[in-house]
């Protein structure tokens, strides 16, 4: 969720630049089941321009329809969504709507932190009751700085709070620079990760050769800076070199990446381990047993599309330390 309460902020700073007040939704609570979870965030501004959502499209439009008395009288307030008496899930919502004028110092400190890829905390004060709840609301916490979100806010004794630790973006770091790393990278950008490219100068390529990711390294194997790869980051080796993948894998098995998977047969990974073994016999097994190779699920893809959607979720599936399987077969709640 991180990434989505980035662009929040991104988009904070247009609605403020333009002249426009905002109005913070946040899914506080939840009876029985919903489409997505307590934590999730939308930002709505006073010309009812919406960002993010906190369902699948059924509760948006109730939201800015309760947002409109936070902008006029500036207090938070808590909404209920019933979902058992309506399309959709079967579940009661909590939101608590408040006023979202973050100051300058909380902004700027805000992306240094994310530049920093460092972890942060959300801390959100409620009550279960329907209406307003003056001076209650959102604390952000980074580093050794707390923040409000709103000049009004204040600290809460009796009050339930929810808090949630956030962690960098998801990164998603592909070395090589072919036609299926543009595709991959396209995925995980909308996915709302951070995604950076891997090339080597031999390569003549740039950053405008991959639209809209956030970095283009252009380092030599050897060179590679192997200490910006943190337990955030998902790595996918995909050069279509056999050298230049055996060169990477020398200086990767520095490195504790979230997932890492290679492309290329299984035939493939196996001699570039065993050749990897042979020019370092001190590689972790760690490391070499958590190596996804070839990278993805087994779900008929073809296409490089197809093929970067299984790449996707079987990352997730490593990450959120799931088991792949259909929804109809499973037996307990989706979300637990």
């Amino acid at each position: 969720m991180t990434h989505e309460f980035k662009n929040i902020i991104k988009e904070f700073v247009i609605a403020k630049n333009a002249g426009l007040k905002c109005v913070l939704a946040t899914v506080v609570d939840l009876d029985g089941s919903s489409y997505r979870r307590p934590g999730v965030r939308m930002l709505i501004r006073e010309d009812n321009v919406m960002i993010g959502a906190v369902s699948g499209g059924c509760v948006e439009k109730e939201v800015l329809f309760q947002a409109q008395s936070v902008f006029e009288k500036q207090i938070a307030k808590l909404m209920t969504y019933d979902g058992r008496y309506r399309l959709g899930c079967e579940g009661i919502l909590y939101l608590l709507l408040e006023p979202f004028s973050p100051n300058e110092s909380l902004i700027v400190d805000f992306n240094l932190e994310i530049e920093n890829r460092s972890f942060f905390k959300l801390s959100t004060s409620y009550k279960k009751e329907y209406g307003k709840l003056e001076g209650f609301g959102t604390f952000i916490h980074l580093n050794s700085k707390v923040y409000a979100f709103n000049e009004n806010t204040r600290e809460q004794l009796n009050a339930l709070t929810f808090t949630q630790n956030m962690p960098p973006c998801q990164r998603l770091l592909l070395i090589g620079g072919e036609h299926d790393t543009v595709q991959l990278a396209q995925f995980g950008i909308n996915m709302g990760w951070e995604v950076t490219v891997a090339v080597t100068p031999k390569e003549d390529k740039i950053k405008a050769d991959f639209p809209g990711i956030d970095d283009l390294l252009n380092y030599e194997p050897e060179d590679f800076p192997v200490e910006t790869i943190d337990t955030n980051t998902a790595v996918i080796l995909m050069t279509h070199s056999y050298v230049k993948d055996l060169k990477y894998l020398m200086v990767l098995k520095n490195s504790n990446p979230a997932y890492l998977g290679v492309l290329g047969p299984a035939k493939r990974r196996e001699k570039l381990l065993s050749e990897l073994l042979e020019h370092d016999m001190e590689v972790k097994m760690d490391f070499i047993e958590n190596i996804h190779g070839p990278a993805g699920l087994n779900i008929g893809a073809i296409t490089p599309q197809e093929i970067a959607i299984s790449i996707l979720a079987e990352i997730l599936t490593v990450i959120r330390k799931t088991n792949p399987m259909m929804l109809k077969d499973k037996l307990k709640e989706i979300h637990h």
